[in-house]
């Protein structure tokens, strides 16, 4: 019950923060702020405390696990040897190799993102999205435009931006910066089964919180993206729902060709950004540890000078004020350091090497990372979101530019916020 209250007092110290880097502290959105909230809890308490939750969780997870089990023999068959998943033998006996990221995890990518691109075709996504954005219209009161963008973020990545392409180009900065927070502050439903993957194992239950992850992380993204950078102009859809693009196939077949095609890309692109970032990291690390280990011996300390080290002690009193406990917190906040420079994948790859490992000594802090970490969160990302808006809305290349950073550091604070809300209504034994 004391991890809880923490996690209440961490509430109103994170949008302290958020209000404290504010461009005009003066406007204050109370009404967006209360209901933001409001929202949070009223989706955690039937997440954690509804008496059917676990039913509906282990429905959720079990469905997941079968979805998983399809992709497997996809892959099985491509692959062969090499993507039997740990623990699981082949047709033919085979035993696995152990874990491969790229053979195991990554077609997991093509096969969610080939479902979108049907829900999509058969017009079951978009009633999904219009759902939360008029539910955020009504509620938070912030612009038809911004509003279906950050819903359908819960849902997709970058791709939310074409659905709202011919009002971007007249979008105030306050909009721009809500747009680019929500698509940093959750993830997309492609990679949603990648990410079951990596922890089912050690956290059966991943399906269902990550799930809800995504829906309260998007109230979390508009609230602080207000605080932030209030609304100090008059956006042209400001209480009306606009028509909304969408890209229709002819046909299933199209769609889910074009569902996997899309997976192939979104593949490339992480492939590319966990080369690029790891190895430009290792070599940042091999200059850092050096450097901090010979302070070490001279000062007599015991400092972690990795540059996720350095990182994970600035994230370290947030990690704390989401109500992980003290044992668990460097760990903790090690990984959202991490995130920020290697992305959400080498986060939870190791938040399940830790769990195998049995280094956490709560499953509180299991749960709580779970939300934490589940969000586009990092300088990989603000390059994608950044470039996917400039490109589809040239003359904004500059204030999206500008706004870049401040909305990385905005959506770090809404995931914590997210594991904030966790952590209030999350027991364990």
């Amino acid at each position: 019950m004391y991890y809880n209250f923490v996690s209440l007092s961490g509430i109103p110290a994170i949008l302290t923060v958020a209000w404290i880097f504010s461009s005009d502290r003066r406007n204050f959105h109370w009404r967006i702020v209360i209901f933001g909230i409001l929202i949070q809890m009223v989706i955690a308490i039937i997440i954690f405390r509804l008496p059917e939750a676990p039913y509906l969780f282990q429905l959720f997870n079990n469905a997941f696990n079968h979805l998983l089990g399809v992709v497997n023999k996809a892959t099985i068959f491509i692959f062969g040897r090499i993507s039997i998943p740990p623990g699981q033998t082949g047709t033919n006996g085979e035993t696995s190799l152990g874990f491969s990221l790229a053979f195991q995890a990554f077609p997991t990518i093509i096969f969610f993102s080939a479902i979108v691109a049907v829900l999509y075709h058969f017009c079951i996504m978009q009633w999904f999205i219009n759902i939360f954005s008029r539910f955020f219209m009504g509620f938070l009161k912030i612009s038809g435009a911004e509003s279906f963008c950050s819903a359908s973020n819960i849902f997709v990545g970058v791709e939310s931006y074409i659905t709202i392409r011919p009002f971007i180009l007249k979008m105030t900065e306050s909009e721009l910066f809500t747009i680019l927070t929500a698509g940093m502050a959750t993830i997309a439903s492609s990679v949603l089964g990648l990410y079951v993957l990596i922890l089912h194992k050690e956290f059966p239950d991943i399906a269902g919180h990550l799930l809800s992850a995504s829906l309260l992380s998007a109230p979390a993204a508009v609230m602080i993206s207000k605080i932030m950078c209030p609304e100090k102009g008059h956006p042209v859809t400001s209480g009306i729902h606009p028509r909304i693009e969408t890209d229709k196939k002819n046909n299933v077949m199209e769609a889910v060709m074009d569902g996997a095609t899309a997976g192939v890309s979104l593949i490339v692109n992480i492939v590319a950004m966990l080369i690029a970032f790891i190895s430009l990291t290792a070599l940042i690390n091999l200059f850092l540890t050096g450097l901090g280990n010979h302070i070490n011996e001279i000062m007599d300390l015991n400092l972690d000078w990795s540059l996720e080290g350095l990182l994970g002690y600035i994230f370290y009193p947030f990690t704390i004020m989401m109500g992980v406990p003290s044992n668990d917190a460097f760990h903790i906040s090690k990984l959202l350091g991490e995130r920020l420079i290697l992305t959400e994948v080498k986060s939870f790859q190791d938040l399940a090497v830790l769990i195998g490992r049995g280094c956490l000594n709560n499953q509180r802090s299991v749960i709580i990372a779970s939300y934490a970490l589940c969000g586009f969160s990092h300088i990989a990302s603000l390059a994608i979101f950044i470039g996917g808006a400039a490109s589809i809305a040239p003359g904004r290349k500059k204030d999206l530019s500008r706004l870049g950073l401040k909305a990385l550091f905005a959506s770090n604070l809404a995931c914590l916020l997210t594991g904030a809300i966790a952590g209030l209504f999350c027991v364990t034994d």
